[in-house]
């Protein structure tokens, strides 16, 4: 049995982007388009169902999930996620970019003010297949999206996702070597199928190269961050 997932291919413009990555527009509900008005209705439900009572700043699971922002690839979903379970950061592909190292950092420190000993939580960082991410390794897209927000061009090549298996062992690793994080805190990597629904775990769970794990300790929800 092997890791490996068939790779997406490199995506052209128009249509064929589309193709490569499932993000055709031709299923959308055109009535709910730009509008919040339906959602702002569930938030009501969910406000006068009392959904937001009980929630916690230390997330129950100690998990930090990484993920990619494709409406597909919703951790509260396809992970069964309630609120106050995990945090969740996305941005596009589910890369460990610098700014993820910096949140995750951040959370870091927080955590360390309510947990002064043991391991703080697990970072699970997943990417997915059929990724859109895959357009930044086409060049006119690519540079397309540079000039629109000022960026890098070569950067931005660095951030395409063709082979889901690839890139997240990249940023695992990546993520596990960062200095900012080290220490208390574990890191696993994972591929989510968007065709099937199941996560494949690629990397399980660990630290720096040499760093010994332990397991994490429950936290108190009685106790919140200072200054969180």
């Amino acid at each position: 049995m092997t890791n490996r997932l068939p790779p997406a291919q490199p995506a052209a413009a128009g249509s064929a982007i589309g193709r490569t990555t499932g993000f055709e527009p031709g299923g959308r509900d055109r009535a709910a388009t730009g509008s919040i008005a339906s959602a702002l209705e569930r938030n009501r439900k969910f406000a006068a169902a009392g959904g937001h009572e009980g929630a916690v700043v230390l997330p129950r699971l100690q998990l930090l999930v990484v993920t990619c922002l494709d409406p597909r690839v919703d951790p509260a979903h396809f992970l069964g996620l309630a609120l106050g379970d995990a945090i969740v950061v996305r941005n596009v592909g589910g890369r460990v970019t610098p700014e993820v190292i910096g949140d995750v950092a951040f959370i870091v420190q927080m955590m360390e003010r309510a947990l002064p000993d043991g391991p703080l939580f697990e970072v699970a960082v997943i990417h997915h297949t059929q990724c859109g991410a895959a357009a930044l390794a086409e060049h006119s897209s690519r540079q397309s999206y540079a000039n629109r927000i000022g960026a890098d061009e070569a950067a931005l090549r660095d951030r395409a996702v063709l082979d889901p298996v690839a890139t997240v062992t990249r940023d695992v690793e990546r993520l596990r070597s960062a200095d900012a994080t080290l220490g208390r805190v574990t890191v696993s990597g994972h591929v989510y199928d968007v065709a099937t629904g199941l996560l494949q775990t690629i990397l399980p769970a660990g630290g720096a190269p040499g760093q010994q794990q332990t397991q994490p300790k429950p936290p108190h929800h009685d106790q919140a961050p200072s200054g969180a």
